[in-house]
């Protein structure tokens, strides 16, 4: 079904200045250090800060010919992973809290999933090829990065246009690459070019990218069965992992002595990408975004004011792998027609579950830095940030419709938001970095129906709906986050940090607005890819997070190594954590859940160790080990937080020699028995796999090819969720329950990229 989606045209942002203050000219260039638990993609492997690791635009591109989902590039640092969704929209968990309880921006942009199973994280719509880079804080966050979230930040920036230096002609300068993967045959091509003048600079990005479905190093389910006729999956291929996408990116950059001008236009257009953890695929999304943002530089210091507009259409419906046709009339998924209602003579004929997601997100921000002296440094922000919803599902036969289903109408949440940072070196070898954000956040919605308004509509829809049209539905959250953290300097070899922060978090529309308990309803709001259904509560309060975390790094001089030790602990108070919805709850099944605020508990450690050598006819070498280990619980229920990754960590060996490049990795993880018991969360077993890539690199052109999963080890991913990729998913417990989702196969890769 064609996604018939409202058109609407970006609108013009006006907003009054947040902040205002006499600016001066030429920019004292004075250097910032965040270096509480800060992680760097960007630059080189030596002489970094505490806590922090780098790759420059040669290590981004090394991970092209494996990489098309941009969240996975930051699956080897230590305290992050990746919760596996969809081929290109892979959720970053930071030492334990993912998705929206993480502050994920791009481009300076806070944006929005709008998705009841978000398929359209912020990440999903940036191609690794186009990034310039990413930055991490893990857990105690400078106020002046953090904001609605109690976890870390990740902050990605693509590649700004460049200029020339005065008195050089204009340049034309990019690349045009291509990748090939053997196990899904996932192939995809990307653009990059930049013209730069002395004052002006244009620059375009773009990429194109599909695979087919992946397959499991072996058999892990017991039907081929898809629920359409003469369609079937083998017993190790993981349905429901094929998808299609383009991006572009547009970017015009303006300078005239000391201010400069950028605008940025964004869009995806993806057909497709489908989810062999939820019941529904992706089969339209459309993005377009509008980023503009002045930058001034002056004696004391520098100003930048952003304004930026999101409008996103979604559209899901059952993909090639799930049975599409439902009703009387449509025997063993055959198609039927004309599409009729419950309650019609004939019978029922239902085509498939249309739903829609419309949003709009328009924002403002000015962030000010004052450098007072080359000692003391201070950190102003002020923003707004507007955002509405309609998610509805339009009428397809059977128990849907006859009307349209209002999952969520007319839902905003807007936020205000300021700050107040200092950076300020105590003595020459004390550091503190200190400060607090005020944040007020209106949500709201408005009234909604189900696919029936008569009394006898299944699921209670009918009741459940006058229900929540009488509730409040109306809430202001007034949100104070404080951090302090500590750098200390103990010797030239030995450095250490330790931070405080109080963080808190907003619930998000889906968690607060979503009102059907009606299991089929249900079942299709699910942002963690667990197979249960959810229903929203209007009563949840924000999530409150106090933590405190830790680091000691040790350099030993003239070694080449570099080791860090990194705990932490964070209790949370109101964590939103699933609970039964009804009496029916079983163990082995699918069930209803809903939302309450409980208590939660985390804590862990993330170790480091590096050590690089030259050697005089066998080139360079880089050897690193990274291990973490998190323990997450609610302590109300004494359960498990669900998607926790048990310890885990991996070793790399990295060779270069001239113009030839090498790694062999190895990543592990131990066996997941610390589960989330009402998600009914499945345990998985330990695993290892070996890695192996090699590429040669010249000024001109480079290729690079390798194999993922070498020795072809069959694994369950421990974060993935429930295979839900195949069969008659529309029906709660009408597929198998308690199959966990594989990791791939052996894969091998192939990669090109030609620069001028």
């Amino acid at each position: 079904m064609e996604n018939t989606v409202r058109n609407r045209t970006i609108l013009p942002i006006f907003i009054t200045s947040t902040l205002s203050l006499t600016v001066n000219s030429a920019f004292a260039n004075t250097p910032v250090n965040n270096e509480i638990e800060h992680i760097r993609i960007n630059g080189h492997q030596n002489g970094l800060h505490q806590h922090t690791r780098g790759l420059n635009e040669e290590d981004i591109r090394n991970a092209l010919g494996a990489v098309t989902d941009s969240a996975q590039l930051l699956s080897t640092l230590p305290g992050i992973h990746i919760n596996a969704a969809g081929g290109l929209s892979g959720l970053p968990a930071i030492r334990g809290l993912a998705d929206d309880r993480l502050r994920i921006q791009t481009d300076g942009m806070d944006l929005i999933s709008s998705c009841p199973n978000h398929m359209n994280p912020p990440l999903s719509y940036l191609s690794p090829s186009s990034l310039a880079d990413i930055s991490v804080f893990t857990t105690v966050t400078p106020v002046s990065q953090g904001g609605d979230s109690i976890g870390g930040t990740i902050s990605t920036t693509r590649k700004r246009p460049e200029l020339v230096a005065p008195g050089e002609n204009t340049t034309v300068s990019g690349d045009i690459g291509g990748y090939w993967r053997s196990n899904n045959q996932a192939q995809g091509i990307q653009a990059n070019l930049n013209i730069a003048g002395e004052t002006w600079g244009i620059r375009y990005s773009g990429n194109a990218s599909k695979a087919d479905n992946y397959r499991a190093s072996a058999a892990f389910k017991n039907a081929t069965a898809t629920g359409r006729p003469e369609h079937s999956l083998r017993l190790d291929e993981v349905g429901s992992t094929a998808y299609k996408t383009q991006n572009h990116s547009l970017a015009l950059r303006y300078q005239h002595q000391a201010d400069e001008l950028d605008l940025q236009i964004n869009h995806q257009n993806m057909p497709y990408q489908l989810y062999p953890n939820q019941r529904m695929d992706l089969l339209d999304n459309e993005q377009l975004s509008i980023n503009a943002a002045w930058r001034r530089q002056t004696t004391w210091g520098k100003v930048i004011t952003r304004i930026y507009q999101e409008d996103v259409d979604h559209y899901m419906n059952f993909g090639d792998d799930k049975q599409f046709w439902y009703g009387s009339l449509a025997a063993m998924g055959m198609p039927c027609s004309p599409v009729r209602f419950t309650g019609d003579p004939e019978g029922t004929c239902a085509a498939g579950m249309p739903m829609y997601s419309e949003s709009v997100l328009r924002a403002a921000t000015t962030d000010i830095e004052w450098i007072k002296s080359h000692t003391d440094t201070l950190r102003f922000g002020a923003g707004i940030q507007l955002y509405t919803l309609d998610d509805y599902w339009t009428a397809s036969g059977g128990g849907m419709g006859p009307g349209t289903f209002e999952n969520i109408d007319n839902g905003r949440r807007n936020r205000l938001f300021m700050y107040v940072e200092r950076e300020q070196k105590i003595t020459p070898t004390v550091t503190a970095n200190y400060g607090a954000r005020a944040e007020n956040i209106a949500l709201s919605s408005g009234e909604v129906q189900g696919y029936e308004t008569v009394e006898t509509a299944p699921g209670m829809q009918y009741l459940q709906a006058q229900m929540f049209n009488m509730g409040n539905r109306d809430d202001n959250q007034f949100n104070l986050d404080i951090t302090a953290a500590l750098n200390i300097k103990v010797s030239s070899e030995v450095s250490t940090e330790v931070g405080l922060s109080r963080k808190v978090r907003s619930p998000n529309l889906y968690e607060k607005y979503t009102w059907s308990s009606w299991m089929m309803a249900a079942s299709m709001n699910n942002t963690v890819g667990d197979g249960n259904g959810y229903v929203g509560n209007t009563d949840l309060n924000a999530e409150t997070a106090y933590s405190i975390s830790a680091s000691l790094l040790w350099q030993p001089q003239n070694s080449g190594a570099q080791y860090s030790l990194s705990p932490y602990f964070t209790y949370v108070d109101d964590y939103i954590d699933a609970v039964a919805a009804t009496t029916m709850w079983n163990s082995g099944q699918f069930n209803v859940l809903t939302y309450n605020n409980q208590a939660a508990r985390l804590f862990g450690v993330d170790a480091n160790a590096q050590y690089q050598f030259n050697t005089a006819n066998w080139g360079s070498f880089v050897v690193e080990g990274i291990v973490s280990i998190t323990r997450a619980k609610n302590t109300e229920t004494d359960s498990g937080l669900y998607q926790t990754l048990p310890l885990h960590g991996n070793l790399a060996i990295n060779h270069v020699s001239g113009p030839w490049q090498t790694q062999i990795t190895w990543e592990f993880a131990a066996a997941k028995t610390n589960i989330s018991e009402v998600r009914n969360e499945i345990e998985t077993a330990g695993y290892g796999l070996l890695g192996l890539q090699t590429g040669y690199v010249s000024e001109q052109f480079r290729v690079d090819l390798g194999v993922e999963n070498l020795l072809d080890k069959f694994y369950f991913d421990p974060t993935a969720g429930t295979y839900t990729g195949q069969g008659m998913t529309m029906s709660m417990n009408g597929i198998p329950f308690g199959i966990g989702v594989p990791g791939m196969g052996r894969s091998a890769f192939i990669s090109g990229t030609l620069y001028f």
